[in-house]
């Protein structure tokens, strides 16, 4: 949909974001809305942490139908909720606002959208090992989306043991409710050291960066790339235009390698769904998604 479409019946929908000028959700929607022929239009609004409860408000006000919430927004707007999904109770972020007559749901796509990019990429994790690099704001999806996939033993390294201890044992007592007794999961905090340790990698099925190590510094953690399985999956939450610094060096090596670009077209999806009541066309959002990165 073009602005001159806009009209005062034109209801919107919108990504939140601090930065969020390089943000491809818009695209992703608004080639979805003109596809299905819907009177509507995705923006993307640069809101500051200081501004984001006033944003959150103008929701309900504005008619907005939903927003996506990106950096640095995703904790935060967990208080500014009246109802939230369990996934986002879990997750500790909302990653989806959605309106429903004035009232405001929070939901997280996140390990959903993971999940799907793993799965459509034949990764199979059933009883085998899946390390996580980081564990802040897209750690838990990795861990969750890592556990449903049946993964035997999740590894949590981080710079701060500590921290990483305190997400195991998070997510170790969600496998225990769940399953209903003692988990079946194994899920352990290490320091980064543990990506030098050859045992430990190579009994990776999936290394997961969950942080944005290298995209500002120009490289990533010690990793002992060679040790790990010639099967082994290597994937980068974030996403760009060239292979990131945690990728380069498997794709190197001839080992499987994917940004997150694919999680985020799942994400889009998920979220276009939630916002409108519809499915958006199969594919187009990443079509969209592609063609915008140079892949298509």
């Amino acid at each position: 949909m073009t602005a001159t479409a806009i009209s005062g019946r034109t209801r919107l929908s919108a990504v939140y974001g601090d930065p969020v000028e390089h943000s491809l959700s818009p695209a992703m929607h608004n080639a979805a809305y003109a596809a299905l022929g819907l009177d509507r239009a995705y923006a993307a609004f640069h809101v500051t942490p200081e501004r984001l409860r006033d944003a959150i408000r103008a929701i309900p006000a504005l008619g907005i139908l939903g927003v996506n919430l990106t950096v640095p927004h995703k904790v935060r707007a967990l208080r500014m909720m009246a109802y939230l999904s369990d996934e986002a109770r879990l997750l500790a972020a909302v990653n989806c606002v959605i309106n429903r007559a004035g009232e405001l749901h929070g939901d997280n796509t996140d390990a959903r959208g993971l999940e799907a990019d793993l799965r459509e990429n034949r990764v199979e994790l059933n009883g085998r090992t899946a390390i996580i690099v980081g564990a802040g704001g897209a750690a838990p999806s990795a861990i969750l989306a890592c556990i449903r996939m049946g993964a035997g033993r999740v590894v949590i390294c981080n710079r701060t043991v500590e921290r990483a201890n305190r997400l195991a044992q998070r997510f170790a007592r969600h496998v225990a409710r769940r399953g209903g007794g003692r988990p079946r999961e194994t899920i352990e905090a290490r320091g980064l050291s543990a990506l030098t340790d050859a045992a430990t990698v190579r009994a990776a099925a999936l290394i997961v960066n969950a942080t944005p190590m290298g995209l500002k510094t120009g490289g990533f953690a010690p990793l002992a790339y060679e040790a790990t399985a010639a099967d082994c999956m290597f994937y980068d939450m974030v996403y760009a235009r060239e292979p990131t610094p945690f990728l380069a060096p498997a794709l190197a090596l001839g080992r499987r390698a994917l940004d997150g670009a694919g999680m985020l077209a799942n994400q889009g999806e998920l979220a276009f769904e939630l916002f409108n009541g519809v499915k958006p066309p199969a594919g187009l959002m990443r079509r969209t998604l592609m063609k915008r990165l140079g892949r298509a």
